[in-house]
């Protein structure tokens, strides 16, 4: 075994051991060379540096100071006994704005998302000119200068959201923060359509077309009077022209809850079933008492007994108390709806108002001055360690004989 280690020895290329050494040693040498290199071009490095911390300073102090407001809020819950936060976070993943989410289930990142959409920086923009404030001419190059000057963090215990706008005077900063938190209650009220919300629309739209035709039956009635010269029709007639009305609203009323209740429920639905059974009977009822084939001192004069003239008078006055019936259930059905609406909407309850920023938030002019130094110094190293190579080129390039 000894005698084969020495042949291994004996049979070991000495020129690869030589070879490695040689290498090793040119590497410390071509470090230490660097480093004297470097030494000797202190001067360069020197000036570049000067130089380059002389333009920073001087863009330090030219820029503009700009100041920063913060406002935040506590965000409504998902799991609230409305739940018209979730509501809420269903219509704007119909709205296109899922990606804006991230799917995040925390309260906080979904009203982050809103206040980061285009509808709310475009409404910004809009009220306080920002297009020329930013001095750009396109409302997408406003809006990316406003989102890049606007912060919004979400705080992942606590949920709180916290929005920073940062602007070149005290009072902008501080009016934009306030206008976020307005934007956001608005679309917070448009987005976030409850059962509640719906109802309340749904009412208040048919209230407000059951206005118009009441004015102009009112319009219809005094036109007839005009012409005709009659009075109010009294005793019988009046008793079954007022019965008449009422029924006529009683079945328009529950025709509006049967087109409401339908976009939430289906055909098999007891309470739609109710409502169907409930208007066949009084238009059953509203039948006989235009033909006059009920029973009773109040269906004993059928409408088409009475003379001509009085009788468009009664139709007249008929659409009219109709109208008011149906008007005044309305009113009643849109007050409650309101009412469900209010209780059930989701509140921002805000933690801090916009504050009024009384120190400069930026620039950072140390940070600026020091990254020239910084930048100042490597820059001059290069070119310390570049300008011998470049010298020995030109050197070389020079002893080349021209052909």
């Amino acid at each position: 075994m000894a005698d084969i280690g020495i042949d291994e020895r004996a049979t070991r290329d000495p020129c690869a051991d030589a070879s490695s050494v040689v290498e090793e040693e040119e590497d410390s040498i071509d470090l230490i060379a660097l480093i004297h290199t470097v030494r000797r071009g202190k001067p360069l490095i020197f000036m570049a540096m000067s130089g380059c911390f002389l333009v920073a300073t001087v863009v330090a102090f030219v820029l503009p100071l700009r100041y920063t407001s913060t406002v935040s809020f506590v965000p409504p819950s998902l799991n609230s006994g409305s739940a018209a936060a979730s509501v809420l976070a269903g219509q704007l993943a119909v709205f296109g704005a899922g990606d804006l989410l991230g799917g995040a289930k925390n309260p906080g990142d979904l009203y982050a998302g809103i206040l980061r959409s285009r509808s709310i920086a475009s409404e910004l923009i809009k009220r306080f000119d920002l297009m020329s404030v930013y001095r750009v001419k396109k409302e997408s190059q406003a809006e990316a200068v406003l989102g890049s000057s606007t912060d919004v963090v979400v705080d992942l215990k606590s949920s709180i959201v916290t929005v920073g706008v940062t602007a070149k005077s005290r009072e902008l900063a501080q009016q934009l923060a306030n206008a976020y938190m307005d934007a956001l209650r608005e679309t917070n009220g448009r987005l976030a359509l409850s059962q509640s919300s719906q109802r309340r629309l749904f009412f208040g739209q048919q209230l407000a077309k059951e206005k118009d035709d009441l004015e102009d039956a009112e319009v219809e009635l005094k036109r007839t009077e005009e012409q005709s010269g009659l009075i109010a029709p009294s005793g019988q007639t009046a008793v079954q022209i007022e019965t008449v009305a009422q029924t006529q609203a009683q079945i328009a009323l529950r025709q509006v809850q049967l087109a409401a209740l339908r976009d939430s429920a289906t055909e098999q639905n007891p309470e739609v079933i109710r409502l169907r059974s409930e208007i066949g009977d009084l238009q059953g009822q509203l039948s006989r008492l235009q033909n006059g084939s009920g029973r009773g001192s109040m269906a004993a004069i059928p409408t088409s007994k009475v003379p001509e003239l009085q009788l468009e008078y009664v139709r007249k006055e008929r659409e009219i108390k109709y109208h008011e019936a149906l008007f005044d259930m309305l009113s009643r059905q849109y007050e409650s709806a309101r009412l469900d609406e209010a209780r059930d909407a989701p509140v921002l309850q805000v933690l801090d108002p916009a504050s009024y920023p009384d120190t400069k938030s930026g620039p950072k002019r140390l940070y600026i001055m020091l990254g020239g130094l910084i930048f100042g110094f490597i820059g001059g190293c290069i070119c310390v360690l570049l300008r011998e190579p470049i010298r020995v080129l030109r050197a070389s390039l020079a002893q080349i004989d021209p052909i």
